[in-house]
């Protein structure tokens, strides 16, 4: 399994990739979602993507309506991991096609259970 992890943040990113490696994801990352399209132009098709809303250059809303516009990425999850908690931004980013919302901060226990709710295993084998 594949995952790539974006956000501004590099501590963030990589907090994040070590939940995921405890459960077999290989991880890419970027630090906004135009270094995030270009390393998806350049890499294997992740099963999962974690994305921040608040970043430079091209935040985390942006990323997903663009990537949700490419028939390419369908397959491919996408959770929005931000400290935007407003219901109404909740509700942008999955009516804009995101599969689940993370808030920070989260435990490594919620972020393991929104992942697996997607479909994906909870530990590695």
């Amino acid at each position: 399994m594949l995952a790539i992890v974006i956000d501004d943040s590099r501590a963030m990113r990589g907090i994040i990739k070590r939940v995921l490696k405890g459960m077999g994801f290989d991880t890419l990352e970027a630090g906004d979602g135009q270094e995030a399209l270009a390393v998806l132009a350049k890499s294997p098709r992740p099963d999962l993507a974690l994305v921040d809303w608040n970043m430079p250059n091209m935040n985390g809303f942006e990323f997903l309506k663009t990537i949700r516009a490419d028939n390419a990425f369908d397959d491919m999850k996408l959770t929005m991991v931000t400290t935007e908690i407003e219901m109404s931004q909740i509700a942008l980013a999955l009516e804009a096609g995101a599969n689940e919302y993370v808030m920070k901060p989260f435990t490594e226990e919620a972020m393991r259970d929104k992942i697996s709710l997607m479909g994906f295993c909870q530990e590695a084998a």
